[in-house]
């Protein structure tokens, strides 16, 4: 059926199910006049629908992601064992004429380490095939329970002990922007000499120019691969044409018995849709009311990106299970509907290490598959209930942090956030105070509270052109130790980060991605400060927008020098400044300062 066909008719219809090759346009949504209310992807992707027209003509969007887990876990198998005895290349090589044992002699599975990369539903089948062909299974997953893993007998290690110790690697992560060409050259350099690769997972997991220097290096032995960044690739492609890599053409789901499940699994989510009930398998949000939603999209985002950041804050190996959701509102629990704001915090914790798209309808289904359970509290304030929330917490029980600053009292980990002026903003870390806007990313430091800390950081990200949106210290005392929340536009690279590490000052620190002013000014006013042995003991950034006019105030504990003030004054991109003493308060200085282009 054309696409202008599927216009004319699909007004007369209540629900559409399609494979990858139909398109659903805006237009199929416009041209359904409203009647379409369910469309049912036979399959997991769903490129080809448009998620945003589908909602706001109120239609619901499922697919149909569990039917073909067995069918990519056998293929998985299928490729491990046939790369290992060298099944395509002897194939080529008799129907070609020749006779050359000698030349394809293969390799043992039995005692050999496999390590599976990403251990969901696929991931799992493969571990539990593996294990009765005599191999040794290690997982990476940072959402896996480890008692899930330990039931089957698979032990859950960090991504850098995976492939420095597999002698086998079976990828079966999604493709997120964290997860893109993580098999690089950097982690290529970290593997076992010989190792081999499986992929029956996305392509671009896999840097595929890194991938044909690993094999010419004789760092990986060999690679088995069913999917590639651009399919179908090019005839020319060197990978593809390499004589160590085995390839099929994206089979993974293709067995009778599969497509046959993903029909039963797509026609029984459609029927339960269209009678009402809640789908599991919905990849799009229903309609909120217009004046709740414009109430509550700055919680919303603020609930969604402290999600992100506690489970960044996880170290590699903890598998999440426990996380508690606290809300502070001056109004009755009648009259704030967090349904939207939790399903908000789990779209969070999920969405960067899942291809499982998180809504208000399959939200506690999901945390719920995954073995995480998600309790709330609230907490009712005195005040006038005109703002909805006071604060937001979110905290992860019975886990390992990456930064151990982040850790509260109680054990767990712990960040809270709060909306000022309509922007999302961090404000507590663990146990430390910080103000910070939670825009682009974020670097935490734990450091001893000394001058010159905040100059030497700023000096290092000014150096790499990466600008700072906003700053906030937390201390215990002055000159004790403090948590440093720093918002940075751009990712630092690897070596800014270690510069960073080797402050002497800094005791521990971690970046967290959540997503353009001056570059190098904090480290100037930082450095300027140092000279003279002055403490900063917070600082914040107020802009009009990325790389426009700002306003920086600087707590200092002790009153600079009159000449360190003129050298403030001389900075270039410094229109004014001024200085003022609040009895009994440590000195601030505001700052004006002037938009400037980036450099290219």
């Amino acid at each position: 059926m054309s696409d202008e066909e599927l216009n004319t008719k699909i007004s007369l219809c209540d629900a559409l199910i399609v494979r990858s090759g139909t398109n659903v346009s805006r237009e199929v949504f416009e041209s359904s006049g409203g009647r379409l209310k369910v469309v049912g992807r036979a399959g997991v992707g769903i490129d080809n629908v448009d998620l945003s027209a589908a909602t706001e003509h109120g239609c619901l969007v499922v697919n149909a992601p569990t039917a073909n887990t067995v069918a990519a876990a056998e293929h998985g198998i299928a490729l491990l064992t046939a790369m290992a005895r060298n099944v395509a290349q002897a194939d080529a090589s008799i129907k070609a004429g020749k006779w050359l044992r000698n030349k394809y002699v293969g390799v043992s599975l039995v005692g050999k380490t496999l390590a599976v990369m990403g251990f969901g539903k696929v991931g799992t089948e493969v571990a539990r095939r593996a294990k009765g062909l005599g191999m040794h299974i290690i997982a990476h997953d940072p959402y896996a329970p480890a008692d899930r893993a330990h039931a089957i007998g698979v032990e859950l290690v960090s991504f850098d002990e995976a492939i420095a110790t597999a002698d086998f690697i079976s990828l079966h992560m999604p493709l997120t922007p964290s997860t893109s060409k993580i098999l690089n050259d950097e982690n290529f350099a970290k593997m076992k000499k010989g190792v081999r690769i499986i992929n029956v997972a996305r392509g671009g997991v896999i840097d595929e120019d890194a991938l044909v220097r690993a094999l010419d290096a004789g760092i990986v032995a060999q690679a088995a691969l069913d999917v590639f960044t651009i399919e179908p690739p090019p005839k020319d492609n060197i990978l593809v044409n390499h004589e160590n890599v085995t390839v099929t053409p994206h089979l993974g789901a293709s067995t009778m018995e599969a497509q046959e499940g993903v029909a039963i699994e797509i026609a029984e989510a459609v029927v339960g849709a269209l009678k009402g009930e809640l789908a599991a398998t919905a990849v799009n949000a229903p309609m909120v009311p217009a004046e709740v939603l414009i109430e509550l999209k700055p919680y919303v985002t603020l609930a969604e990106k402290l999600g992100r950041l506690a489970v960044q804050l996880v170290a590699g190996g903890s598998g999440v299970k426990k996380v508690k959701v606290t809300y502070a509102s001056a109004r009755a629990p009648d009259d704030l509907d967090t349904r939207l704001l939790r399903a908000m915090v789990t779209k969070g914790l999920i969405e960067p290490i899942s291809s499982v798209f998180v809504n208000l309808v399959n939200a506690d289904f999901t945390a719920k598959q995954r073995g995480i359970r998600i309790s709330e509290e609230r907490i009712i304030l005195d005040g006038s209930p005109e703002k909805p929330l006071e604060i937001i917490q979110v905290q992860i029980a019975n886990v390992e942090s990456r930064f151990a600053s982040a850790i509260s009292e109680s054990g767990d980990i712990k960040v809270e956030g709060k909306v000022k002026d309509g922007v999302p903003h961090l404000t507590k870390v663990g146990s430390f105070e910080v103000d910070v806007s939670l825009e682009g990313n974020l670097i935490l430091c734990r450091q001893l509270d000394q001058p010159g800390l905040i100059g030497s950081v700023g000096s290092i990200l000014g150096e790499e052109n990466v600008n700072v949106n906003f700053m906030s210290v937390g201390r215990t005392a002055p000159r004790k130790q403090a948590v440093m929340a720093i918002g940075v536009d751009e990712k630092p690279s690897t070596e800014a980060l270690k510069k960073i590490g080797e402050i002497p000052a800094v005791e521990e620190f971690v970046f967290l991605a959540l997503q353009l002013d001056q570059p190098g000014l904090i480290g100037s006013v930082g450095s300027i400060l140092d000279e003279e042995n002055v403490n900063v003991n917070f600082m914040s950034v107020g802009r009009t927008a990325p790389r426009k006019q700002t306003v920086m105030a600087i707590g200092v504990d002790e009153k600079p020098s009159t000449e360190a003030m003129k050298k403030i004054g001389e900075i270039p991109t410094v229109e004014e400044f001024a200085m003022k003493s609040p009895e009994l308060a440590p000195v601030i200085m505001n700052f004006t300062v002037k938009p400037a282009e980036r450099k290219i």
